[in-house]
C-alpha cells in the first residue's frame, strides 16, 4: 500500500497511557499527528459515557486523529503538571503541545466538534498531493498505476470522492467497464451523488456507448451525403467522442439541436450534457459548448 503521511495511516486501538510512556505516546507521536488525551478515573461516572463518545468520533476521522487515555489515580504527577483538576478533562496535542481542551461532561455535538478540530489540526496526510499524482498518471496514460494511487487513497480515506472518480476514470482508461461500474455501485452513500461521481456516471456512459460506435469516416461519409439525416449524425458523434474527437462530437450535437432541438426527445441536449459533465468544469470544451448551446436556448 502507497504511504501518504503518518496523518492517515489505520488507527490504532485506544491505548491507556502512563508516566513512563506518556513522552513517547503523546508528545512525540503529537509531532505526527494530533493525539488526543481523556484523563479519567474508574469511579468516574460522567468519564463512563465521555469516552466512548470521543473514541467513536476519533474512529470516524480514519486515522487522522489518535486517542490514548490517562487514569488520574494511577498517573497523578502528569495530571499534576496538565492542571488537572477535575474530570474527564480531554486535550489535544499537537506538535508537542497541549492546543485544545475542555473539562467536564459536554454534548455530544460539542464532541464531535472538538474531535473534528483535532483533524484538521494535522491536514489530510498528503492525499491531495497523492489525488494530483495519480491524476497526472491517468493523463499521461498509465491507467494502472493511476487506479492503484487511487485505490490505495481510498484505503486512507474510504469516502474520498476525488478518489472515487478517479479509480472509475482509471478502470474506464483500462478498458474495464465492469469493474468501473462496480466501483460507482459500491461507493458510499454519503457520497454518491457528488460532482465527481456524477462526472465517472458520465463518462462511464459515454464509454459504454463507445463500444458500438461505428466507423467515424462511413458515418462522415453520410452525413456528408445528407446533412439533414440527425440520426447519422448523432452516430458520428458517438463515433468521434470514442475516438477522442471530442470538440467535433460537440460540434455534431450543437447542429443537431441547431437544426431540431426536440429531435428524438432531446437526444443531442441530453448528449452534451453527458459529455460536459464527464469533462473538467474549466475544460474549454465545456465553456464553449455551454455558452453556444445557450446561446441556441435563449435565441
Amino acid at each position: 500500500m502507497l504511504e501518504f503521511g503518518q496523518g492517515n495511516t489505520a488507527p490504532a486501538a485506544i491505548k491507556d497511557v502512563n508516566e513512563a510512556d506518556f513522552m513517547a505516546e503523546v508528545v512525540e507521536a503529537s509531532k505526527e499527528i494530533p493525539v488526543i488525551v481523556d484523563f479519567w478515573a474508574p469511579w468516574c461516572g460522567p468519564c463512563k459515557t465521555l469516552g466512548p463518545q470521543l473514541e467513536s468520533a476519533v474512529a470516524a476521522t480514519n486515522g487522522k486523529v489518535r486517542m490514548v487515555k490517562v487514569d488520574v489515580d494511577q498517573n497523578q504527577a502528569i495530571a499534576g503538571q496538565l492542571r488537572v483538576q477535575s474530570i474527564p478533562t480531554v486535550y489535544v496535542f499537537w506538535q508537542g503541545q497541549p492546543v485544545d481542551g475542555f473539562q467536564g461532561a459536554v454534548a455530544h455535538s460539542e464532541v464531535q466538534d472538538f474531535v473534528k478540530r483535532a483533524a484538521d489540526l494535522g491536514g489530510d496526510g498528503g492525499l491531495a498531493d497523492a489525488i494530483a499524482a495519480a491524476e497526472e498518471m491517468l493523463d499521461e496514460g498509465a491507467a494502472a498505476d493511476a487506479a492503484q494511487t487511487f485505490a490505495a487513497i481510498l484505503e486512507e480515506d474510504p469516502k474520498n470522492s476525488d478518489a472515487y472518480g478517479g479509480l472509475v476514470r482509471a478502470y474506464i482508461a483500462a478498458g474495464d467497464l465492469d469493474q468501473a461500474e462496480a466501483v460507482l455501485n459500491g461507493a458510499p452513500a454519503e457520497i454518491a451523488k457528488s460532482a465527481q461521481l456524477d462526472a465517472a456516471h458520465a463518462a462511464l456512459e459515454l464509454a459504454r456507448q463507445a463500444e458500438n460506435a461505428g466507423p467515424v469516416a462511413e458515418l462522415q461519409a453520410k452525413v456528408d451525403a445528407d446533412p439533414a439525416d440527425l440520426q447519422a449524425r448523432f452516430d458520428l458523434a458517438a463515433a468521434q467522442h470514442a475516438a477522442g474527437q471530442v470538440q467535433e462530437a460537440v460540434d455534431n450535437l450543437l447542429e443537431i439541436f441547431r437544426r431540431d432541438r426536440e429531435w428524438n426527445e432531446d437526444a443531442a441536449k441530453q448528449q452534451l450534457f453527458t459529455i460536459f459533465e464527464a469533462l473538467k468544469p474549466n475544460d474549454p470544451v465545456v465553456l464553449n459548448g455551454r455558452r453556444k448551446l445557450s446561446s441556441m436556448i435563449f435565441a
